[in-house]
């Protein structure tokens, strides 16, 4: 393969637009620039967590594959009508799910980002992926995608969640347990 980025800057976004990978240009406000971008967030915000995260941790290889689906997603974004997340990505998180969702206590509480500073970029990257999911739902609303895109971003926060479960119980690190009684205010 040869270099495929050997001038970083073009500017040819100086106007607001973006080119996708078929060679058609968009504004870049648009909702599937939008959606490319915060799917690209979300990415990103892993990376963080991978950062915190020792190089031989358990989930590790799990979120480095969520990455390379991440990518793949935006991919998707960026050649209209291509379809490179199935089924069977989907099938994949929800065995993820279950298996780290098994080894929880059942939930009898909300619970709070924090717990750790893993637990807390991991709670990040979830609330990040929910408004990706939105932002896919509002662009479904106005042309035709693979409905496996916003399937695997729901079935992701979902694996989020129940990660940022995980690494919060780490270490005797605890999960912080939403009270009522804590959000009201002194007389």
């Amino acid at each position: 393969m040869g270099n495929r980025l050997s001038k970083i800057y073009t500017r040819t976004g100086d106007d607001g637009s973006t080119g996708l990978a078929d060679g058609s240009r968009l504004a870049k406000s648009t909702l599937r620039i939008e959606a490319l971008g915060t799917v690209d967030e979300v990415n990103s915000h892993l990376g963080m967590l991978l950062a915190l995260l020792p190089a031989n941790d358990q989930l590790a290889p799990v979120l480095k594959r969520i990455q390379h689906h991440l990518f793949d997603l935006g991919g998707e974004f960026a050649i209209p009508g291509s379809q490179m997340i199935t089924a069977a990505h989907i099938d994949w998180l929800e065995l993820c799910l279950d298996t780290h969702n098994d080894t929880l206590p059942p939930l009898k509480n909300f619970i709070l980002p924090g717990g750790s500073q893993p637990a807390a970029q991991c709670h990040l990257a979830r609330a990040v992926c929910r408004r990706a999911e939105r932002v896919v739902v509002a662009l479904a609303s106005e042309e035709t995608i693979n409905p496996g895109a916003r399937q695997y971003l729901n079935r992701l926060s979902d694996v989020l969640f129940v990660f940022a479960r995980v690494l919060a119980r780490r270490e005797g690190a605890q999960e912080i347990l939403w009270e009522q009684s804590e959000s009201r205010l002194p007389d």
